[in-house]
């Protein structure tokens, strides 16, 4: 055994060796970085980031600025923590900043991934394909009724819970109904069922999975010498995950293609869409090969689901926590829908207390605290400072949302602080941008915002709610779970009751 881990051991020690000289050097050079924490030998900062690296960063910056640089490891770091940081590097100097900064344990996936792809003619064909086909206005208005399906099956499964006096996993029920949409969008089906015993289906389990895998902590994104090793077994543990998602996609996109062999009509989904616009000619999106349509899923059922059941359930948190919201959101309900008749996604522009309490659940909770990371393609000046090629940039939107400067008591719930103030959720407004900004805005941002919204209004136009006993007692667990998606540590339940 010790002959062959001895050169293992040798090339791990020159590595270490090569990265602290190369950060003594980086150091040297620091002079044109915005300030930051002094970096320790080899580490550099990653002892100050924790398992709330957006709580720390936060603090960090309140020491060194809204503009910071960090040496994680052996990358170089700059962390933008206000809006006028954030409008730097996401408008003013989008196109430098347009590329991510890829995840080591992402693998194979981001070779095809419209999130993790460069700024290229092959992103822009994907994003091109979403955009004016899956996310289109004209698009989800024609496919309205499948969300309006979704939202009565969902508050059918509340009613028959309520009924027997069981309390409701709000995130588990809100994750399963935004799953099921993009599966019925994509493939005309459902993929799991809100009646699986309380439980999740496999599919569930894989897309949580990919997500928390994604956004664990990886000694090969810090250290790069040191990536080949895969020494966490990140990257290993992600090929099976995706190995098992993709293997569900390929069962549907070979009956899919049987079907059209044996003269089946179209169904007119994002499958049949996309399995059209690979018999064209001029295919720069490559959408005739399958690990591209396998990661592009992915991507759909990645976001799709985890961040807007996530939104809700937090929504929800807050609002059990704020009889007075709670309160508002009920009777403009009651006033502008009434409990006998389903919410309609028209019906959303009339509702502005349930658009305020969105928006507020955005600022206090984002989807994305950090939102993905960019990567530097040339040395730029930003706010008088140079930020380096190859540097790594993070955009804590999580610290925005709880900026003194910009809200009042900003610790506090209060959805009031949107009446009457035009805030843009769509990239425009920098004080709120949850779904980030610029060409790498999340596309699918208009679908994401329409069943927030209705998922949302659905559970509280049926139902009154409150929190079980214990929970009154003891108090609502907040703790946060970090990842790519800014999750409840302890899932929330509560309980239902008919209006």
């Amino acid at each position: 055994m010790a002959p062959v881990l001895f050169p293992w051991l040798a090339w791990l020690l020159v590595s270490l060796a090569a990265v602290y000289l190369l950060g003594l050097l980086g150091h040297s050079r620091r002079r044109g970085l915005p300030p930051g924490p002094r970096p320790l030998p080899v580490i550099g900062s990653l002892h100050l980031l924790g398992n709330q690296p957006h709580r720390s960063l936060a603090r960090l910056a309140k020491a060194h600025g809204p503009l910071m640089t960090l040496r994680l490891g052996a990358v170089t770091t700059v962390v933008a923590s206000s809006p006028a940081a954030a409008r730097e590097f996401l408008q003013r100097h989008d196109a430098v900043f347009s590329n991510r900064s890829v995840p080591d344990a992402s693998g194979d996936h981001a070779r095809n991934s419209s999130v993790w792809l460069p700024n290229a003619p092959r992103w822009r064909a994907l994003r091109k394909i979403m955009g004016t086909e899956l996310f289109a206005p004209h698009r989800l208005d024609a496919l309205q009724h499948l969300r309006r399906e979704k939202a009565r099956e969902l508050v059918d499964h509340v009613g028959r819970l309520a009924r027997s006096g069981e309390a409701v996993n709000v995130g588990r029920v809100a994750f399963t109904t935004s799953l099921n949409l993009v599966s019925r969008t994509i493939f005309s089906r459902d993929l799991t069922s809100l009646d699986d015993d309380g439980g999740s289906s496999e599919f569930q389990e894989v897309v949580t999975g990919i997500m928390e895998a994604l956004a664990s902590p990886n000694v090969s994104d810090f250290f790069p010498a040191l990536a080949a090793a895969d020494l966490q077994g990140w990257r290993r543990h992600l090929a099976r995950l995706f190995a098992r998602q993709h293997r569900i996609f390929d069962e549907e996109i070979d009956a899919r293609l049987r079907g059209r062999e044996a003269g089946e009509p179209n169904k007119n989904d994002f499958l049949d869409l996309l399995l059209d616009a690979a018999e064209d000619g001029d295919n720069t999106a490559r959408l005739d090969n399958r690990d591209t349509l396998r990661s592009l899923f992915s991507d759909l059922f990645g976001a799709g689901s985890d961040t807007s059941s996530s939104t809700v359930e937090w929504a929800m948190t807050e609002l059990l926590q704020s009889p007075a919201s709670m309160a508002k959101a009920h009777d403009e309900l009651a006033t502008v829908i009434g409990s006998r008749r389903s919410v309609e996604e028209s019906d959303i522009g009339r509702l502005p207390y349930l658009q305020a309490v969105v928006k507020e659940t955005f600022r206090l909770h984002p989807p994305a605290p950090l939102l993905l990371p960019r990567h530097t393609q040339v040395d730029t000046k930003i706010m008088g400072y140079t930020i380096p090629q190859g540097s790594r940039v993070f955009v804590n939107v999580w610290a925005m949302g709880r900026d003194r400067e910009t809200w009042p008591e900003p610790e506090k719930f209060m959805p009031e602080r949107f009446l009457g103030r035009t805030v843009d959720l769509r990239g425009g407004d920098f004080d709120l941008i949850p779904f980030g900004g610029g060409r790498r805005i999340c596309p699918g941002m208009p679908l994401a915002i329409r069943m927030v919204h209705l998922v949302l209004a659905s559970l509280l136009n049926q139902f009154t709610w409150r929190l079980p006993a214990e929970v009154e007692r003891s108090g609502v667990d907040m703790a946060e779970k970090f990842g790519l998606t800014l999750t409840k540590a302890v899932p929330l339940y509560a309980i239902a009751t008919p209006i």
